[in-house]
């Protein structure tokens, strides 16, 4: 029983932690600058379902922490409308009642009101505040754990490798992957990781002359967190170096940035390889694959910390800071997507006002938001089918009638 407990545990308290992080900071966003622009809000919620806290501050919004603790919430004032955006008919009848009731005045308090730079800009905080927390999470990793110290010559070569057959020869120095520099033997390992059999074009320094080298990655199958096989780019090098080097706030801060860069940057093309069916779409997970994955992390974490005798708070403290860094990155990503129910919709929307000078009809609105919401519940459906799958939920559910 204890067991289980506490492999429950290392399962799903990770997970519900660093989504509950991610999901608040990304609301906070949009709260802080809503409130610098002077919005009416009614409510801040950290998690869903009914309030297990609630309170109120001075300024009469009500704070309150919901008894489902994945994800949250803003509301701001008159938010009623399914897609949160009304179209010119509903925000005459709004005013009206808004100044019938507050008095004149008061409706420039209320977001549909306010200027549309201010909306889009309360609409960006959320994605924006992801990708700062990705960069102040990745910051304090490098701050507490120092960066990885390795050198960008390489030191040998597999015989019958990608990179043998491309020419690579063993004092090389990589210089650049397409367009990213390479200044350590890391940055080049998770540039090639998830581009296995893309040609990738390097700058290389050889005897005081830059060569130009084309090489594929082979794609090698490894365990997959999320459970399963993936597979993963390799080359085929080596290079001397390893450990860690202690950095200051400064450079930790630079680090943190450039390190937000490339997950982005890497997310965004691993994502386009999935819709372009370069990916098997197999490779979409949902909430279970992320739970499961940050379980096992956690559980390689707490194990590996103990064969090397060290503090398990240590090892999983900086397994959950790559972990919160990595998702807020994605959590970022997706809600810029162009699709009505997310951030990216309401900029979408935000766009069409700038150029015709008013918002879409409601029914368009709603026609959008609904078929935005089909759209995610189908993907969540279809990435928890596969996340399913890999866990062999199904052939355990097929031994039983069998």
């Amino acid at each position: 029983m204890m067991a289980i407990l506490q492999s429950g545990l290392v399962h799903v308290l990770p997970f519900v932690l660093v989504v509950s992080l991610i999901v608040t900071i990304h609301e906070f966003g949009h709260f802080l600058t809503a409130k610098a622009f002077d919005v009416a809000i009614d409510r801040f919620s950290i998690g869903f379902g009914r309030a297990l806290v609630s309170w109120h501050d001075r300024t009469g919004v009500e704070w309150r922490i919901g008894w489902l603790p994945l994800g949250g919430y803003v509301k701001f004032a008159g938010d009623e409308n399914v897609a949160s955006v009304p179209d010119q008919n509903d925000l005459e009848t709004l005013r009206r009642e808004i100044v019938s009731t507050q008095g004149v005045g008061a409706e420039r308090r209320y977001l549909p009101f306010k200027p549309l730079w201010q909306r889009s800009l309360i609409v960006l905080a959320g994605p924006a505040a992801n990708f700062l927390l990705a960069i102040v999470l990745f910051a304090v990793f490098f701050l507490a754990f120092g960066k990885p110290v390795s050198s960008n010559r390489i030191s040998a070569v597999v015989p019958a490798s990608a990179a043998a057959k491309a020419g690579f020869l063993p004092g090389d120095q990589i210089v650049m992957a397409d367009a990213k520099p390479i200044r350590a033997f890391e940055d080049l390992q998770f540039y090639v990781q998830y581009r296995a059999g893309v040609p990738i074009r390097f700058t290389v320094a050889r005897d005081g002359r830059t060569v130009q080298i084309v090489a594929r990655p082979d794609a090698r199958q490894t365990d997959s967190a999320f459970g399963g096989k993936q597979d993963v780019g390799v080359l085929g090098l080596a290079a001397r170096g390893g450990g860690q080097a202690p950095v200051g706030p400064a450079e930790a801060l630079t680090l943190g940035m450039q390190k937000t860069w490339d997950v982005t940057a890497t997310t965004l093309f691993y994502m386009g390889r999935i819709v372009s069916g370069k990916v098997g779409s197999d490779q979409l997970h949902s909430f279970v694959g992320i739970a499961v994955a940050s379980g096992s992390i956690t559980q390689q974490a707490v194990d590996s910390a103990k064969t090397a005798g060290v503090s398990w708070v240590v090892t999983v403290a900086d397994v959950l800071l790559q972990m919160a860094a990595l998702m807020s990155v994605s959590v970022g990503i997706l809600n810029l997507l162009p699709i009505p129910v997310l951030d990216g919709g309401h900029l979408l929307s935000h766009a069409y006002e700038a150029i015709v000078r008013r918002p879409p009809a409601a029914v368009v609105q709603a026609v959008g938001y609904r078929a935005g919401l089909a759209l995610l519940v189908g993907l969540m459906l279809f990435a928890t089918w596969n996340d399913l799958g890999r866990q062999k939920v199904f052939h355990f559910f097929g031994s039983l009638f069998s």
